[in-house]
């Protein structure tokens, strides 16, 4: 039985990643949980305490959201009649960040699927702001998926690793899972910049081999200056349905997407981004 969240701010990009999740995991016994936070802006203004216009006003602000969460529910049925998936709601006033953590840690969640732009769809950001904020604090396994992106089977799976973890069952188990019901093909990517392997990386590389034995993989050491553009170019010679990325302190997937503006590094990723925690 699979656990997967489902946060919607109920745009059309939000309903695009619940429907990938869907389909994704369409041959799994699951349980969707889909998500609505609210935080009326208004609420902490002074002349909104305590008073009848901000019992109204929240009244309203959560009224709207349980009718939201019952459209997605039911457009869901009615799009996706699988037997194997049941649907709950869950309408929360908190932050989105902090009330995924809450729901993840009690509802044993496997997977997070979300879309990588807000209701603004700004163009020009990698990723909205909310899904950065959950990158940063994830707990599970996040799928961001970008609006763009019509679902195909992952049979092609970009892993870039610079081989600097320790690599774990709760690491790789959610990649692997994927591989395997899909069948597909790893990539594992070391950009180099030049520098030997050292005997630490080398130990991990073959845990990953250990890890990757029952599966198809291949790996490749590439020469770049940027890991972002060493993505681009692989996905440029080489079929790519879904990039995948351990998330640890200190590794190059930091330096690339939280030690500089969000909308300047420079590349767009247009294919499903699974980010594993480490």
């Amino acid at each position: 039985m699979k656990h997967i969240l489902l946060p919607t701010d109920f745009s059309e990009n939000s309903y695009h990643a619940i429907s990938h999740a869907v389909q994704l995991f369409k041959n799994e016994v699951a349980t969707f949980y889909l998500l609505h936070t609210y935080t009326p802006v208004i609420y902490n203004m002074d002349y909104m305490q305590n008073t009848a216009a901000q019992f109204e006003l929240m009244e309203a602000v959560k009224n709207a959201s349980l009718d939201g969460l019952n459209r997605f529910k039911n457009k869901m049925a009615s799009d996706f009649n699988n037997s194997n998936h049941t649907v709950q709601t869950i309408s929360s006033f908190n932050t989105l960040t902090q009330e995924i953590k809450n729901v993840v840690s009690q509802k044993n969640i496997d997977y997070v699927v979300m879309g990588t732009q807000g209701a603004t769809g700004a163009k020009e950001v990698l990723f909205g702001s909310n899904t950065v904020h959950v990158f940063k604090n994830a707990t599970c396994p996040i799928l961001a998926i970008p609006v763009s992106a019509p679902f195909e089977k992952p049979k092609n799976i970009l892993f870039p690793t610079d081989y600097g973890i320790n690599y774990q069952d709760r690491n790789i188990k959610p990649l692997l899972e994927i591989a395997k019901q899909y069948e597909s093909n790893i990539s594992v990517m070391h950009v180099s910049f030049g520098n030997p392997l050292t005997a630490e990386q080398k130990q991990h590389q073959a845990v990953l081999k250990t890890y990757f034995k029952n599966v198809t993989h291949t790996f490749h050491d590439i020469r770049n200056d940027a890991v972002s553009a060493a993505i681009v170019d692989f996905q440029q010679q080489h079929p790519v349905d879904m990039l995948v990325m351990i998330n640890n302190k200190h590794s190059f997937f930091e330096n690339l997407f939280f030690k500089s503006r969000i909308d300047q590094i420079g590349f767009h990723i247009a294919i499903p981004f699974l980010v594993i925690p480490s």
